[in-house]
């Protein structure tokens, strides 16, 4: 929710209209506070956003198809940041952390942009941090339609993409969806980051 009222705060320093507000009437713009698990949104507005989950996989496949990363079917710790495991066919390694960030105490996070970009210009959709989506977790993906979906009414846990560095390349797939604890849209960790978005 922090990550909502900076979104607000970056759109209104811009001069453009907020995206998320404590009333269904879409008056009182989401500020401050904690407002519990309720949070409208104005999709129509031009203000800054968290990505829904279909907006931000389609961005992290940088316009390819059946391919597991941004980039194509393997990973290597020269495309990514993460936790390398070889013991998965598409990992080629080396295993354990990065070694070009696993120096001092963790997090032992890479700079933006240290990557190559995917084929849409975008920097880290793969490792590094995760990153929070708008969606509530629910099966199937794809409510409340297929077509631009925007996540379930309501649940417990928000979605987080991406993988991050501690973790095995399986998380950094571009289809590959957390939803259990680390999901609770109160909670921060070393693991996670965010991304925003903008209706035109």
């Amino acid at each position: 929710y922090d990550v909502v009222k900076w979104s607000n705060a970056r759109s209104q320093q811009a001069g453009l209209t907020p995206v998320y507000y404590t009333d269904a009437d879409l008056t009182q713009v989401y500020t401050s506070g904690y407002n519990g698990y309720v949070t409208y949104v104005n999709w129509a507005a031009n203000g800054y956003r968290l990505p829904t989950e279909a907006e931000w996989e389609k961005a992290a496949r940088g316009g390819l198809s059946g391919q597991r990363f941004p980039w194509g079917l393997t990973i290597s710790e020269s495309q990514a940041n993460y936790y390398g495991a070889t013991d998965y066919s598409y990992d080629l390694g080396p295993n354990g952390y990065n070694t070009n960030f696993d120096t001092g105490a963790s997090p032992y996070t890479s700079p933006v942009g240290y990557f190559a970009a995917n084929g849409y210009g975008l920097y880290d959709m793969a490792g590094n941090v995760l990153e929070w989506c708008w969606d509530w977790y629910g099966k199937p993906y794809g409510q409340p339609t297929t077509t631009n979906p925007t996540g379930p009414a309501s649940g417990s846990y928000r979605v987080l993409r991406g993988g991050d560095w501690g973790d095995y390349a399986f998380s950094a797939r571009c289809a590959s969806r957390y939803n259990f604890g680390s999901g609770n849209p109160t909670f921060g960790s070393i693991y996670y980051g965010f991304r925003c978005v903008r209706g035109l």
